[in-house]
This record gives structure tokens, C-alpha cells and sequence, in this order.
């Protein structure tokens, strides 16, 4: 090797080296900025969190108690209610069944649903369902809207859509759901069964500081689709990982879903309509587009957020709710800004 070669290998190294302490130092910028939130926030959060980049965790952290009775500390692998956050695993499993040509989105919910004696139900289509574009409010009363017209977010389609997978595929929604955990190796996600020992963490509402237990949970048997999904932040990203890379649906089956017919408004996105595709939101009126959803209820709150042009997963789980709605998501609201103005979401 020449002096010159040596020269301009000494020089790439240098300039590597120098990048990489670069990405490290902002890396822990970001860092040092959601440990400050987390340390100053009020309401104060309990919970975990977990940001990946390229399959890689970037930031991770619990903090506080995963039962505030006896003090017992939340840990990573914690099991949160996710609640509608589980709206999207049904997704995909109806869309399983399109693949499969079992189910087709644009026919009425009354052919796989033959017992639904209700006059919509013929009118009212499976991918309406699945973007809450339906008009149902109660299956007892008129729809709020001609289907397809508006948007009404509520958790009675999805219980519906679980009842289409379970009449389509002659299995229940937990068989459905825990084998698809299990071929995906989240081995710490599955579906909400008063039957078992499932070692879920405490849900509480937070009230001016002071936390009562939620003794009583709204998960059903009949809502288990809709918000019956237990899971920790290391299996949501699992979950992100193989969705939006295509290791569960097929590209098109998969374009179908993170497509928007139908916007909605919602406080943590936004004060702004963007889109809502099947179980989730596509939002592209932020600096950068991403995907994601929330959950709320039972004393939880659950944020999966998902940046495909960098290949970055946002995962916040709770196990406190307050009691404000305007204090809902308040310090993942921050932790969604500040990542959204770092440089981490660079591609």
C-alpha cells in the first residue's frame, strides 16, 4: 500500500469514526430528552417505553410500579392491556382470510354474518367495518349515517369483524390470534382470558395524583377483538417489525390496509382529519408520515407508532389513565414530538 492508499484509509476511518460518535451523540440527546420528559412529567407517567431503529433499540425504559399496592417495579417485558391498539391484529387477521379468498371486504356483512336479522346488514360492507365507516351505534338502532359517508369510532365493528374470523375460519378469535403470536414469536402476547393466571399488570385511573385499581375490566368475551389484546413493548415491536415488512400479509393485502377511504380527527394526531386505513391511522400531515394507533381504557394507555422511511418503532404502554380527558396521552404526546423533530427519522 502506498502513502497516498494509507493517507485516504486513514482519512475514511477518521471520517467514519467521527459520524458514528455523531449519530451516538445525538442518539443520547434524544435520549437525555425523554428521560427529562419522563422525570418532569405531570401527570406523572408509569409506564414503559421502547423506541427501535432497523430492528435495534434505540431508547428503552419502565418507570414505576406495575401495582402501586405493594410497590412492585414495572420491567421491560411488563404485560400491558393494549386495548384498541389490538384493533389492527384483527385487521390482519380478516386480511388473512382475503388472501385466503374467504372473505371479500366490499360484500355485506350479512354473508358471514347470517344471523344478523338488522336491514344494514345487507348494505353494510366488511371493509367498513374495519375503517369505522359503518353507522352503527347500537345494533339495536337506526345507523348514525349511510355506510361509507362518515366515520364513528367505537369498539362494536370490531367485535362484529371478530365474529366474521371466528364464523370464517371455524376458530375462536383467542385460537386465531394467540397461534398468530406464536408463529411470530411474541411469546408474551396473547388474548385476555379471565380463565388464566396471565400476570397482567395493575390498571389504575389517576385522579389529581391519587390512583385507584380498575377492579372490574370492560374486556368481554364479546370485545376480545376489539380490546382483549395483552402485550409488552419488545413483542409490539416484533409485531411492527413483521407487519410493515411483509412478513405477515402480502404488499398489495398489506397496501390495502395503511390505505385511507375515510378521515378522522383525533387530539394525539392532531387537530386536523387524516387518514384511517384498517386498525390504523396513516398520518401525513406531521413533518414526517407515519403510521401508528392508540388505546385507552381499564385503566391503561397504549401508543404504537411506526415511521416507515427510517425504519423506526415508537412503543408506550401505561398502566395509569387519568381522568382528564385533556391529560389523555400526555406524556407520549411529547415523546411522539420530540422524535418527530429529531434526527433519528432520518432514513
Amino acid at each position: 500500500m502506498t502513502t497516498i492508499q494509507k493517507k485516504s484509509a486513514l482519512l475514511c476511518f477518521l471520517i467514519l469514526f467521527i459520524n458514528c460518535n455523531l449519530i451516538a451523540q445525538k442518539q443520547d440527546n434524544l435520549s437525555l430528552k425523554i428521560d427529562n420528559i419522563l422525570k418532569n412529567a405531570s401527570p406523572v407517567f408509569n409506564g414503559v417505553i421502547l423506541i427501535s431503529k432497523k430492528g435495534k433499540t434505540i431508547y428503552s425504559k419502565a418507570q414505576g410500579f406495575s401495582n402501586f399496592e405493594n410497590k412492585k417495579p414495572l420491567k421491560i417485558d411488563s404485560p400491558f392491556e393494549i386495548m384498541s391498539n389490538g384493533k389492527q391484529i384483527t385487521a390482519v387477521l380478516i386480511l388473512l382470510e382475503v388472501e385466503k379468498g374467504k372473505i371479500n371486504l366490499n360484500a355485506p356483512i350479512k354473508k358471514y354474518l347470517p344471523d344478523l336479522t338488522q336491514s344494514w346488514a345487507d348494505s353494510i360492507t366488511v371493509q367498513q367495518l374495519l375503517n369505522h365507516s359503518h353507522g352503527i351505534t347500537n345494533l339495536q338502532k337506526p345507523l348514525a349515517f349511510h355506510p361509507g359517508t362518515d366515520f364513528k369510532y367505537g369498539d362494536l365493528s370490531f367485535s362484529l369483524l371478530g365474529k366474521i374470523v371466528t364464523n370464517t375460519t371455524k376458530k375462536s378469535y383467542s385460537e386465531n390470534a394467540n397461534l398468530l403470536f406464536k408463529k411470530l414469536n411474541m411469546k408474551n402476547t396473547f388474548v385476555y382470558d379471565t380463565t388464566k393466571n396471565q400476570n397482567i399488570v395493575s390498571g389504575y385511573t389517576n385522579k389529581n395524583g391519587v390512583f385507584e385499581r380498575m377492579k372490574n375490566s370492560k374486556i368481554t368475551p364479546e370485545t376480545l377483538s376489539a380490546d382483549g389484546i395483552i402485550s409488552t413493548v419488545n413483542d409490539l415491536v416484533t409485531w411492527n417489525e413483521n407487519l410493515h415488512k411483509g412478513k405477515i400479509l402480502k404488499p398489495e393485502t398489506y397496501q390495502l390496509m395503511i390505505t385511507s377511504k375515510i378521515t378522522s380527527q383525533h387530539n394525539f394526531f392532531g387537530k386536523e382529519k387524516e387518514g384511517y386505513g384498517y386498525g390504523i391511522r396513516i398520518i401525513e400531515k406531521e413533518a414526517v408520515k407515519y403510521i401508528g394507533h392508540t388505546g385507552l381504557g381499564d385503566g391503561f394507555s397504549s401508543v404504537n407508532l411506526y415511521f416507515p422511511q427510517s425504519d423506526v418503532s415508537l412503543i408506550i404502554l401505561e398502566n395509569q389513565m387519568n381522568t382528564e380527558p385533556d391529560l389523555f396521552y400526555a406524556s407520549e404526546f411529547k415523546i411522539k414530538n420530540t422524535v418527530l423533530n429529531s434526527n433519528l427519522l432520518n432514513p
